[in-house]
């Protein structure tokens, strides 16, 4: 197969839920993001996700072929990863340039957290749809009918199987393994701290895309402290919980982009930022056990890099998604922990000390945002910029976490 890169592409601001971008859909937000990529190179492709659905959208990505007025020979498909979403589109992505003559491809994703489809229940919807073709009167009866239990109501993005949210998993992740509101703390403050000064040093200047009346990223605070984040009371476990709003990630609006490309597709590319993707590991991992359901990073790490005959320090630049703190501390701490990595990764390797030094630059997702689709295409963008301003031969690992027990994790090279 030929070698495969990344390059950066361009998204929104990321925004508050029910803010400023309230009033926009997923085709709104994404539309931007797509006619300028396209207007930059063609796509011989596009793969664009979102995880909470629109009823009315079959496939997203070739929807927005129309709407961002690409050409309507682009073929385009949408793919689903909870959080990994755009990361995996980029994984299915790689395995296809290259082949069948295409270079180029356009990924992405897009989230309005804003909006949450109500679903009837489905004994509830098939009497309705029944009823319309032969008695409207009767099924607008029906549907006047409807109560509050005839609706599959969400519950703060639980997990189906489970019925608990990310953040309830995640206080059993903290439990388990020892998980201090310090740390999580600490996260958090060199998170919002390190995006405030790439805002200030004009870091995301060209991969920000202006929206509305929005031309930055929102949530990043200057003036939080650990004083301030320590005050915070906790949101999931009143009791015995140490999740609170400042060190988890926020409910996001936002849509991102990212070009996956063989050596013709990023010659059509120009000068653009651009990193080698040299592997990749997708993890699974039973999350009806003890770890919590975002572990599976801390499996795919120690594998990609025992692969590779890698250590931590050889890894010039980690990515690390922070769907919370804490869940990005355990994921570290279990991946330096040459126990778990034998019981665990199957992986009997020694990797030497994580060099938190080299973590998230400009911030991650508790001070940026994660709109749930988007994320995966901001943080590899985010990476491969960073890749390249450093010295040829600088390596990255990039890992995002994702609802249902799995995880992305990827290593980028800057040739």
């Amino acid at each position: 197969m030929s070698d495969v890169y990344l390059s950066s592409g361009l998204r929104t601001p990321f925004v508050k839920a029910g803010g400023s971008f309230a009033k926009y859909t997923a085709l709104d937000l994404s539309r931007p993001v797509a006619a300028a990529m396209a207007a930059k190179a063609r796509p011989d492709f596009l793969i664009w996700g979102q995880v909470i659905p629109d009823p009315a959208i079959s496939n997203i990505g070739r929807e927005l072929v129309f709407e961002a007025g690409l050409d309507p020979e682009i073929p385009a498909f949408s793919t689903v990863m909870a959080c990994s979403t755009s990361f995996g589109a980029a994984i299915q992505a790689s395995g296809m340039v290259g082949r069948g003559g295409t270079h180029l491809a356009l990924v992405g994703g897009v989230e309005t957290m804003s909006h949450v489809p109500l679903a009837l229940k489905s004994s509830v919807a098939d009497t309705i749809f029944a009823q319309f073709p032969k008695d409207p009167e009767a099924a607008l009866k029906t549907l006047s009918s409807v109560t509050p239990d005839d609706y599959n109501l969400p519950r703060g993005w639980a997990n189906r199987i489970s019925g608990r949210s990310m953040g309830e998993h995640t206080e059993d992740t903290i439990k388990r393994f020892g998980i201090t509101r310090e740390e999580q703390d600490r996260i958090a403050l060199w998170s919002h701290q390190r995006a405030i000064a790439g805002q200030d040093e004009g870091f995301f200047s060209d991969l920000v895309l202006p929206f509305g009346d929005i031309d930055h990223d929102t949530f990043p605070r200057r003036d939080t402290s650990a004083e301030r984040l320590a005050a915070l009371k906790p949101a999931f476990d009143p009791v015995n919980g140490s999740l609170t709003a400042g060190n988890s990630s926020p409910l996001t609006d936002g849509a991102s982009s990212l070009w996956v490309a063989d050596k013709e597709g990023l010659a059509r590319l120009g000068g653009a930022y651009a990193a080698k993707l040299v592997d990749w590991e997708i993890a699974a991992m039973d999350f009806r056990l003890d770890e919590g359901i975002l572990m599976a990073p801390a499996r795919a790490i120690p594998r990609l890099l025992a692969r590779h005959g890698l250590k931590f320090a050889d890894i010039a630049l980690w990515e690390i998604h922070e769907a919370f703190a804490a869940q990005a501390a355990a994921n570290v701490k279990m991946a330096s922990d040459p126990a778990y990595r034998r019981e665990k990764a199957k992986v009997d390797v020694d990797l030497g000390e994580f060099p938190w030094d080299r973590f998230n630059p400009n911030g991650g997702s508790t001070a940026i945002g994660h709109p749930f689709a988007a994320t995966g295409a901001r943080i590899l963008s985010q990476a491969v910029k960073e890749l390249s301003a450093m010295p040829k031969g600088s390596r990255a690992i990039v890992s995002v976490c994702a609802d249902g027990g799995q995880g992305t994790v990827a290593l980028l090279e800057n040739v």
